[in-house]
């Protein structure tokens, strides 16, 4: 509990047998009330290793949905317990859960609605061992974005992210893809309902354990942000609507 409001960590999982531990360890549970782990149909045993540590509420996809399917039941599940404030958290360990009491009181505080940990303030991707095609990729769209979105974040492609509740209650997250690009059609819509994102600079690393997409999901991925870009650029400038973004503006 931060000020009165109820926190829950979400977990989206999938294969992370092998680092949710480390993850779930250094969560400061003197802030989270809840962890909340969606699995999604993973082959190993996550769902058996969430148990162990007694993680209350886990919920097992029946079917593998997709990294945005995930996060749609991870949003679900903490709105129905009640959640003020709720973080995303890959339980892959590539992002360090000692920012989470940063990212809780810029919200819990009411400084900004939504904040990001980015990888790419303060050098953190490649220090963290971001490959150079990934590094140079996320940049090159990430300007496009800015530039077709009249935003300024320093990376659009972050899964390390922190929302108000009032922030998940008016965007119509089920209406995003099911796949990675579910990210920045939620991003569209946050900007669409004029809600402002923090980043904060955070660290990451890159291992063999730690979940990431090959180039070919990546080429599919980009394709994809580029299309949710142009779609928000052609809405904001009244030449068509986009239903995916809901009614506000």
């Amino acid at each position: 509990m931060y000020q009165g409001q109820k926190v829950i960590v979400v977990l989206p999982a999938y294969r992370a047998a092998l680092t949710l531990k480390q993850t779930y360890q250094e969560i400061p549970f003197d802030l989270v009330d809840e962890v909340v782990l969606v699995d999604d149909k993973s082959p190993d045993n996550t769902v058996e290793v969430a148990r162990q540590l007694g993680i209350k509420h886990v919920v097992e996809h029946q079917k593998n949905t997709g990294y945005g399917g995930n996060q749609k039941s991870c949003y679900d599940k903490a709105k129905e317990l009640g959640a003020d404030i709720v973080v995303m958290l890959h339980p892959d360990y590539q992002y360090t859960p000692k920012l989470l009491a940063s990212m809780i009181t810029l919200i819990g505080n009411g400084v900004y609605p939504v904040v990001f940990g980015s990888r790419i303030l303060g050098g953190g991707a490649l220090k963290g061992g971001m490959p150079l095609y990934k590094y140079m990729f996320n940049r090159m769209l990430t300007l496009g974005q800015n530039l077709l979105m009249a935003e300024k974040l320093s990376e659009y492609h972050t899964g390390y992210r922190a929302f108000n509740r009032a922030v998940l209650d008016a965007c119509p997250y089920h209406n995003c893809s099911d796949d990675f690009v579910f990210d920045n059609q939620m991003i569209a819509q946050i900007f669409w309902h004029r809600f402002a994102i923090a980043e904060i600079t955070c660290p990451t690393k890159y291992f063999d354990d730690a979940s990431s997409i090959n180039f070919s999901r990546s080429m599919t991925y980009g394709f994809g942000v580029v299309h949710t870009s142009w779609r928000y650029f052609l809405a904001r400038t009244g030449l068509m609507g986009w239903k995916l973004l809901g009614q506000r503006r």
